[in-house]
């Protein structure tokens, strides 16, 4: 069991870094998408051939997985976005608001009624944000960014878990890794229009990170999940995992030095959004 806690902390930790090769990687949000997508399709395809994993299913069946995987593509490409334009503080940050777009579709999409505690605790995070928004100026368009990011990731999220109801996790994964690949692939010509580029080949340091990226940070971090659910319950899983946001700051502080570059209102909505996680930490304790 402790083992498996440790396994759970590093997949935490590994989600932060995720923030982290954004700034690290020179190549602008799209191409770095792009090349994530890439590498994580043959990675995942590899493992599958090696676990005798089949991953036939109908067409009707992979055009929905696809669509799905078209989200995850938008989510990483405006997340990114939001790191290039900012930094890693106020993109990992905005993706704490992923908890207020869920509280606000899943009752909408799956026709449910509103939860009071799940509005007031978004509500809270959304309050944290608006601080940083309204009294930071100098990171506007990369915090508008985020906030998109997070609208796109709670969408994956929800359509997503009905997915893994249905299929093999490493399935859904590959067939919305390849689908990521070639819609974005098809669109780079235009978005590099819009958008130029020196060069759309990475750099040598580049392929190491995003192989790290995907290998460790994409695929990997799935893996671990699938391991530790076998011994954790889900709740605690997801519990863990908004730790994420603050190892990422964390990491971002003592690598980039990112503290100098933010100003008090930063700090006064961190503390909005941490004690939104706090109050939610409770009250799932006190459901369970």
């Amino acid at each position: 069991m402790k083992k498996s806690y440790l396994l759970l902390h590093l997949a935490v930790i590994l989600a932060g870094f995720t923030g982290v090769f954004g700034k690290l990687i020179s190549l602008n949000e799209g191409l770095l998408v792009w090349y994530r997508l890439l590498f994580s399709s043959i990675i995942l395809f590899i493992i599958l051939k090696l676990l005798k994993i089949s991953a036939k299913i109908s067409t009707q069946e992979k055009i929905k997985i696809s669509k799905v995987g078209l989200l995850i593509t938008l989510h990483w490409i405006f997340f990114y976005a939001s790191i290039k334009y900012s930094n890693i503080s106020i993109g990992v940050v905005c993706y704490c608001l992923t908890s207020f777009f869920t509280a606000i579709f899943k009752p909408l999409i799956d026709k449910e009624k509103f939860k009071i505690s799940e509005l007031f605790l978004s509500a809270l995070t959304l309050l944290g944000i608006s601080l940083i928004f309204h009294f930071d100026t100098s990171y506007q368009l990369g915090i508008g960014l985020g906030v998109i990011s997070s609208a796109l990731g709670a969408l994956y999220t929800i359509y997503n878990n009905r997915l893994v109801q249905y299929f093999d996790s490493k399935v859904i994964n590959s067939y919305q890794m390849i689908a990521g690949t070639v819609v974005l692939g098809l669109f780079m010509p235009v978005y590099l229009y819009f958008f130029p580029v020196q060069t759309v080949i990475p750099s040598v340091k580049d392929i190491g990170y995003l192989i790290f990226l995907a290998s460790f940070c994409t695929v990997g971090l799935y893996v671990i999940f699938a391991e530790v659910l076998k011994k954790i319950p889900a709740f605690t899983v997801n519990l863990t995992f908004n730790l994420e946001p603050i190892y990422a700051i964390i990491m971002a502080f003592l690598f980039f030095n990112e503290s100098k570059e933010v100003n008090i209102s930063f700090y006064i909505g961190l503390s909005f959004i941490i004690a939104s996680v706090i109050l939610q930490t409770l009250i799932s304790i006190k459901r369970k």
